[in-house]
This record gives C-alpha cells, structure tokens and sequence, in this order.
C-alpha cells in the first residue's frame, strides 16, 4: 500500500503554492488514472497529491475570436461533450473517443494525458496536429511552449518542478477543413496505441490541396508534424496515387528519426497504410464511405 497525503487546492494560485511548499515533495491530482500508476511503480514519486479537480477555472473551454482555450483538467468526456470542441475541432473529439473506457473518459484529463507524456498517449497526435499551445503556471509567472516543444520525449515534458500545467490553446482551423485521427492497437477497444495519426486537410477554390497536417503517434521519439509529407501534398489534387506516395513519405521520416526497430517490420506497412487512408478520408470521403458499405 502507497502512503501519501492529501489536499485539495480552491485556486489555481493555491494549487501552485501548495506544489512549492518547501520539505515536502507534491505532485497534481486530477483524473489519477496515471498519477496511481506511477505511485504504485515509485513510491518516492511523491509524498502528498494536490487535487485541482475542484478549480473551475481548470475545466473552463471557452473561445476567443479564432482561439479555443481547453482548461488542463477538462475531462476527455467534457471535451467530447462540448459543443464549442464538437463544432469546431471533430478530430480532437475522435482522439479523446479512443482514449480507453468511458470511466477513464470521464476522469482522465486532457491536461494529463499532456503532462504523462506517454509515447502512446492518443490525444498528443491531435493537439500536435492542430499546433496546441500550452500554458504552465510557476510561482516566477506563466510560461508557454507549443505542445510539440512540451513533450521533449517519452514521458518527459519541459514543465519545471513545481509548476502546473493550466490550459491548452489553439487556432480554430479554417472553415472547410477537414480532420481524422486513425488508431492502430492490438483489439478495437481499450487498446494502447500501437500507432496513430491525426491529419487535417483543405482544398482550395480550385479543388487543389492548399492546407496538409500530418502528426502520427508512437511513431518517432518526440510527437511532431512530418512536413516533408504535408508538403509533398501542397498545391497538389487528390488522388489516390498522391495518398499512397504520401504515406511511402511518412514511413521513410519515421525511419529517419528512429531507425530501424524490431518493431519496423509493424510499423512501416502499418503507418504507410494509416497516413493513405488518414488522407483519402479528408479529401475524398465520398469515396471512403463507399468503400465502407
């Protein structure tokens, strides 16, 4: 049995002060659908848990002009629900779906699944994908990264000991596009990702491509956008040979920031499927229901 002990933050500037009490080492509280795993793995994790579950400002989503803001302790079922995000953002709704059953859905938070870091974790890709800017409170000020910079790897993040991450931000894409996000796992539910992608795409007047975003999971050290494949697609008309050509592109990126693996022989069939299949799905999906019947 872990030993720990416990309070609960009313504020954000409490919760922040309570993670830099001195002589006491605190850790954040908020689905601890991880948080109870890492105890249990590292009982020097930490001695106290601050709960921040009871800051509303933490599970606010609001919209201001072209930005959406998401509070880091909005659940992965508060994000499917509201309408703002399901509007606006259908590919962060389909990455927070996959996250495992609906009771970690109702309490597993987005803000976590930031924090954790895990190379699996199926809400990066999409956050990646849609350039999501985070947001940490430290008791020196606010400090902001782009998610992508965040995550520097495998659950590591550049938040500082003691600080809290408190929202996540990006710009709503532009009207007409179109998002996906694909998982690959060993069954079709609650399963860790093996790979993923999230993609989003825009045709112009003209019916060429003139916005591609391709950000796979589980896929390379650090979650990132693969732009040699977004402009290898630019200015380009859909086809199929063009998906196809674009997901050969994806797998010989992955190879360049990994290397061969034991796991290539998977992963390169797998993640040039996904990124073809990711595409038609966002241009052609006239095509894609068709085929599904």
């Amino acid at each position: 049995m872990v030993s720990f002990s416990y309070v609960r933050a009313e504020n954000i500037t409490q919760a922040v002060r309570l993670l830099n009490e001195s002589g006491i080492k605190s850790r954040p509280l908020a689905g601890g659908t991880d948080l109870m795993l890492l105890l249990r793995a590292d009982p020097l994790y930490c001695q106290r848990v601050v709960d921040i579950t009871q800051i509303k400002d933490l599970h606010a989503i609001s919209r201001t002009e072209d930005q959406i803001s998401i509070g880091a302790a909005a659940t992965f079922s508060e994000v499917i629900k509201h309408p703002l995000i399901a509007e606006n953002v259908s590919l962060l709704v389909q990455a927070c779906r996959q996250v495992g059953a609906t009771q970690i859905r109702n309490l597993g938070t987005l803000g976590g699944n930031v924090a954790n870091a895990a190379a699996c974790a199926d809400s990066l890709p999409a956050l990646v994908c849609l350039d999501a800017v985070a947001k940490v409170i430290t008791p020196e000020g606010e400090l902001e990264w782009p998610v992508a910079q965040l995550v520097s790897g495998p659950n590591r993040t550049l938040i500082p000991p003691g600080g809290l991450l408190v929202s996540l931000s990006f710009r709503i894409p532009q009207t007409g596009s179109k998002g996906i996000f694909l998982k690959l796992g060993r069954r079709n539910a609650m399963a860790i990702s093996r790979l993923t992608v999230a993609a989003l795409g825009h045709l112009d007047q003209n019916g060429r491509i003139d916005e591609a975003r391709l950000a796979p999971g589980s896929a390379s050290p650090q979650i990132l956008r693969f732009s040699a494949v977004e402009n290898h697609l630019l200015g380009q008309y859909p086809n199929r040979e063009l998906y196809q050509s674009a997901g050969v592109l994806a797998t010989e990126e992955m190879t360049r920031l990994t290397g061969k693996r034991w796991s290539s022989e998977f992963k390169i069939p797998a993640l040039s499927a996904l990124v073809a299949r990711a595409f038609e799905a966002i241009f052609e999906p006239e095509l894609t229901t068709e085929a599904a019947r």
